[in-house]
């Protein structure tokens, strides 16, 4: 995924969360669960993100 897909899905899920965040105020909320989910995807993007910024190379080292 490139960085400019990252972005907008990003944008998309915190987008999605803050509608979900809205209904569970309300007690209109379907499926609690998605919640975690989306807090969970979110912070993985954003470890990419963080991990591309310092340098860190993901799996492709083997350690000796």
């Amino acid at each position: 995924m490139s960085p400019e897909d990252r972005r907008k899905k990003l944008q998309e899920l915190r987008l999605e969360l803050m509608k979900l965040r809205a209904k569970q105020r309300t007690g209109t909320l379907g499926n609690p669960a998605r919640i975690r989910m989306l807090r969970r995807l979110i912070a993985r993007i954003l470890t990419i993100e963080r991990e591309e910024q310092l340098n860190i190379r993901r799996g492709s080292e083997k350690s000796a």
